[in-house]
């Protein structure tokens, strides 16, 4: 088991707040979480929304079941029932004693179009990410203040630096030690969110836009937000890109960063850029293997063409060889070049 920096934050919302919610994408480990921090509370009550019964129950009378939580409980999965928080909001103004009620969530509940209630003022929102390496090695350390300071942040070789992205932090990945088991895993979880997920947050009719569109996403990440360029490479119409990209966003497969800066107008002005919320996702989706994680330096071309340095394959001796196999739109097995044609 690992210990999540998360932990203490948890301990001490739950201390002075009656309503803590912990977010985050699926497998990152809420539950686990949840668990250790309240294995010292005696009579609390699990459920999850993810229990046909439990879920019919709350749907046909949020405030009767609320009503009938007597002392702290656990909810998960609470996306799946907006109708729950006005229940709770009821509930929690009655008596506002901390730590009442303990939710979790594998989509951002602020961002549901369903969500009539947000409990401002009564609920602390936790994000939990996938796992950090820190948190790997059982170690608290902070990577940026590493940078500033002029110290190693990363006291290894460049091989093992990728290697550990390329693993990624979702616990269930890292259980599986071969390769090709940790990416038959990606492939599994991104179809279940797509297909679930998704589907239970919005009425999604083109379904098999989305895909590709991630795989876009991946090939782009670490770019600035583009829409007008997404929508031209995905060949979905701006309006509709929009709404796929915040439902990604809101199950936490994508996370946009906004820019620093010293004057506080540019940081609210310019673009932010779009990042993955696990380098091991943005591998699979980008075809990154151990076998194609070399670094190389670009080619003339590339650089006089703007083109991302992706790996190429044998025999594509420059990025014209290389981008002349592969489709115009991104696949999942392989990322394209951003202006080759």
């Amino acid at each position: 088991m690992y210990l999540r920096h998360l932990a203490g934050p948890l301990r001490r919302a739950l201390a002075d707040t009656p309503v803590v919610l912990v977010n985050g994408a699926r497998q990152t480990g809420k539950t686990t979480l949840v668990r250790e921090a309240l294995k010292r509370r005696a009579a609390v009550r699990y459920f999850t929304l993810d229990d046909a019964a439990v879920l019919a129950a709350v749907r046909a009378d949020p405030g009767g079941f609320v009503a009938g939580l007597h002392g702290p409980a656990i909810l998960d999965e609470v996306q799946r029932a907006p109708e729950l928080f006005v229940a709770l909001k009821a509930a929690v103004d009655r008596d506002r004693r901390p730590g009442r009620f303990l939710l979790m969530s594998s989509a951002n509940v602020l961002l549901l179009p369903k969500l009539s209630e947000s409990l401002a003022g009564r609920m602390e929102i936790l994000t939990l990410w996938p796992l950090s390496q820190g948190e790997l090695e059982g170690a608290r350390g902070n990577f940026v203040d590493a940078l500033f300071s002029g110290l190693p942040a990363v006291p290894e070789t460049r091989a093992d630096a990728a290697g550990r992205a390329l693993r990624g932090g979702f616990p269930e990945a890292l259980r599986r030690k071969q390769d090709n088991r940790r990416r038959e895993w990606y492939a599994a979880y991104v179809t279940t969110i797509l297909q679930r997920d998704v589907r239970d947050l919005a009425n999604i009719e083109g379904l098999t836009d989305l895909p590709r569109l991630l795989a876009l996403v991946a090939a782009r990440a670490g770019t600035l937000q583009n829409f007008a360029e997404w929508s031209q490479g995905s060949h979905i119409p701006p309006s509709t890109l929009k709404r796929y990209i915040a439902l990604l966003e809101a199950t936490f497969l994508v996370h946009f960063l906004r820019p620093w800066s010293g004057n506080l107008s540019q940081r609210l002005v310019k673009s932010p850029k779009v990042y993955f919320t696990d380098t091991g996702l943005l591998a699979h989706l980008a075809g990154l293997t151990p076998e194609r994680r070399k670094p190389r330096r670009a080619s003339a071309a590339e650089i006089s063409a703007g083109c991302a340095p992706w790996p190429r394959p044998p025999g594509a001796s420059s990025a014209a060889a290389w981008c002349s196999t592969r489709a115009r739109r991104p696949s999942l097995s392989a990322p394209t070049c951003t202006r080759c044609p």
